[in-house]
């Protein structure tokens, strides 16, 4: 499930959250954008739910430096030792550049800079190196876990879903469809045996379907513009059914932009329906090759209905 639970303060999250093993989840993951924080979420249910397994999806590696993000993963790490799994991604330029005023400079390097870096940082070795990207001179964590948290990379395309296999304990992977996942995992295995595939999966459970394909439009239209995103549907091979909303949105038409996405891709992305139907499509994702699909709720207030129907069965 991801977290924090939209619709409801996080500080008012504590018994929702308990709640959730209960029902059948067996992890929380957060994200980090223009809402909470990925650390803060995780830390709370660390000691609200003490048995769900904790992770990021993803932390920009631009947005701290690599000494504080080890410094912050090895604190939570800690904090629930066995249970937290770090993400990390390059985000897109519109989160760093526009939002933090940091160069979106070669994001492949950053991100492979990052992962050699707090390979070492995490098992607590003293690290003076230079990276590509930047360098780190005579850092050792004072704080470490023993073992060090597994370390999985936000991926879309070819050159950064190898990185992951070959190099990360897996993949994160994000705004794709069930199918689509055929063409990312065999990237990832690539690089071994046993690597993780998380995906986070947009859910609207027993919402009608012109509602849920206009909240799907929506977001389909703020995401999908941005070049990261773009080019990972160009990948995919979405041309046919993305490209007028690309040119609509170019010319700075957003309403004919909106109007240009078709249902088909709207259904691609979004899981929508009765909570049974639901269940069925998250688990055609596990059965391409997801391990770890992570549920986020878009429904309107309160999410727990949605979330109880939606349980593990």
């Amino acid at each position: 499930m991801t977290v924090p639970l939209n619709g409801i303060p996080l500080r008012n999250q504590r018994d929702l959250i308990a709640e959730l093993p209960d029902l059948g989840y067996t992890d929380v993951w957060s994200s980090e954008s223009s809402d909470a924080d990925a650390f803060t979420p995780l830390a709370l249910a660390s000691v609200w739910a003490p048995t769900l397994r904790l992770g990021t999806a993803i932390v920009p590696v631009y947005t701290r430096g690599p000494a504080t993000l080890a410094v912050s993963a090895n604190t939570l790490a800690a904090v629930a030792p066995g249970r937290f799994v770090l993400g990390i991604g390059s985000s897109s330029s519109v989160i760093v550049e526009k939002w933090n005023s940091i160069p979106f400079d070669e994001p492949y390097k950053r991100v492979r800079d990052t992962l050699r870096f707090l390979r070492s940082a995490l098992s607590g070795e003293k690290v003076t190196q230079q990276y590509d990207t930047f360098c780190v001179d005579g850092f050792r964590a004072g704080l470490t876990s023993d073992p060090p948290p597994p370390v999985l990379l936000a991926a879309m395309r070819p050159a950064m879903l190898r990185l992951a296999g070959r190099e990360a304990d897996g993949a994160i992977v994000n705004w794709l469809s069930a199918e689509d996942v055929k063409t990312v995992a065999p990237y990832v295995h690539g690089g071994g045996e046993g690597k993780e595939i998380v995906a986070r999966i947009f859910v609207l459970p027993g919402v009608d379907a012109n509602t849920a394909r206009a909240i799907g439009r929506r977001r389909i239209a703020a995401y999908l513009n941005v070049p990261v995103y773009r080019a990972f549907h160009e990948f995919l091979g979405r041309q046919d059914g993305l490209d007028k909303m690309w040119r609509a949105w170019s010319d700075g038409d957003r309403a004919g932009a909106l109007a240009a996405i078709p249902d088909r891709v709207v259904d691609d992305l979004f899981v929508h329906g009765a909570p049974e139907t639901c269940r069925e499509h998250i688990e055609r994702y596990r059965s391409a090759g997801v391990t770890t699909p992570v549920i986020s709720v878009l429904t309107s207030g309160n999410p727990m209905p949605a979330i109880r129907a939606l349980a593990p069965r």
